[in-house]
């Protein structure tokens, strides 16, 4: 197995098994200074994203935590399969702690009748992935287009928890196939937009530019009594270069021409809010996250934006499980500087760094790796052998494979 990024030389990592010799004396130094020696089991730490194209972070979590028990039996491992607020997010949560699940028949991104479930924690905290009735992958690649799709089904998901009592709600971001500025989640809570003749508009992302009056006489009343917690990972603007519109709306099946009248919309519409609600949206970092949802939402619930690897680590008691382990093994497809810009694996990072608790970091691809040593990585590693086809690398059993064969080798060095 080749331990060398392909941009590095030998003499830059320092050779396969002085590599090896130093990190497994870097990896000792945790121990000795931060550990005290005890006769307990050893405490492993897995926390991994998904390999996009290739495998999911359930599926590795799974593989490396059998495999680490068959060798070492007697080792305390858990697993945090990770997402950072969009698909997925709600498994990753189910897999961590007990929930209950409820099955609702909704409208999806073009308002087709689907079916679409949420999950509720023990504490009663409804979990919503707005990708489940609002996402790109529920439309063929022919069918999207952010001019007409809508976020109605995810507001009939909300409205479905609130009528069923629960009143805390974590809402994913993430995976949208929309750009409507939340105008469909809205609708479906009871506000209704009106066009310059008092018409009630379809809440699709090509009106926004058109909506002229908000009526809210209708908001469902429980919202009042309401919180909601928006977990998303991008800092996006609601409109400009870096908004909604110019950013993802190309993604979502926006020509060069709509991706202009829905930046025109979003900017039309964020004005309409300020006079309607006296709150200025264009100017929330993050309010462009799911096609301007995040933004859209801002004014009429009581909400607010985090970061969506926080939200799943608070919810799954991250930080409780790092108390006394021996290492972190966490990973994803590629990694780069990037991934310390706010991804999965840097909430993950920062954690640990905070209980002084040794990550190592595996990846289908690892660039920078002096660069991510200085963020915190105790080490990183690339899975596949040099040699190998970008085909075999994506195949989920080769990656399976190669990932536990890494991982031992860590191990070995620790444990």
């Amino acid at each position: 197995m080749t331990l060398i990024n392909k941009h590095q030389s030998r003499k830059q990592c320092g050779g396969g098994k002085d590599m090896f010799v130093f990190i497994s004396c870097k990896l000792k130094n945790y121990r000795l200074k931060y550990k005290k020696k005890s006769s307990i089991m050893h405490k492993i730490i897995l926390a991994f994203d998904s390999f996009k194209g290739s495998v999911s972070s359930f599926e590795i979590t799974e593989s490396l935590s059998h495999c680490i028990r068959r060798h070492w039996p007697d080792c305390e491992v858990l697993e945090f399969p990770i997402a950072d607020g969009g698909e997925g997010t709600t498994e990753a949560i189910a897999r961590c702690l007990p929930v209950r699940r409820h099955l609702c028949q909704v409208h999806g991104p073009l308002m087709e009748p689907m079916a679409a479930s949420y999950a509720v924690t023990a504490d009663g905290t409804a979990i919503i992935e707005m990708a489940v009735a609002s996402g790109l992958p529920l439309l063929e690649e022919e069918q999207r287009n952010p001019m007409h799709t809508t976020t109605y089904g995810t507001g009939e998901l909300i409205r479905d928890a609130l009528y069923r009592g629960y009143r805390k709600f974590v809402l994913g971001l993430g995976g949208s196939a929309t750009n409507d500025a939340g105008i469909g989640v809205m609708h479906a809570l009871g506000v209704r937009f009106h066009d310059a003749e008092g018409e009630v508009l379809k809440p699709i992302g090509g009106n926004l530019g058109r909506i002229y009056r908000i009526d809210t006489s209708g908001l469902c009343a429980a919202l009042k009594h309401a919180s909601f917690l928006l977990a998303c990972d991008v800092q996006n603007p609601l409109y400009g270069n870096q908004g909604a519109a110019y950013v993802y709306a190309p993604q979502k099946g926006a020509t060069p021409e709509q991706v202009v009248e829905l930046d025109d919309g979003l900017r039309s519409y964020a004005e309409v809010l300020k006079q309607a609600t006296g709150i200025k949206v264009s100017s929330v970092p993050g309010a462009g996250a799911a096609g301007g949802l995040a933004g859209g939402l801002l004014p009429f619930l009581n909400c607010e934006l985090k970061s969506g690897i926080d939200v799943l680590l608070d919810l799954v008691h991250f930080d409780e499980a790092l108390q006394g382990a021996d290492i972190v093994l966490t990973g994803e497809g590629r990694i780069d500087l990037q991934t310390c810009m706010g991804k999965a694996l840097s909430g993950i990072l920062k954690r640990a760094q905070v209980q002084q608790v040794p990550v190592v970091g595996l990846g289908g691809c690892v660039e920078s790796v002096e660069d991510l040593n200085t963020f915190g990585f105790t080490a990183l590693f690339p899975i596949h052998p040099s040699l190998i086809s970008l085909e075999e690398a994506m195949q989920k059993e080769i990656t399976l494979q190669h990932l536990n064969q890494t991982a031992l080798q860590v191990l070995r060095l620790v444990l």
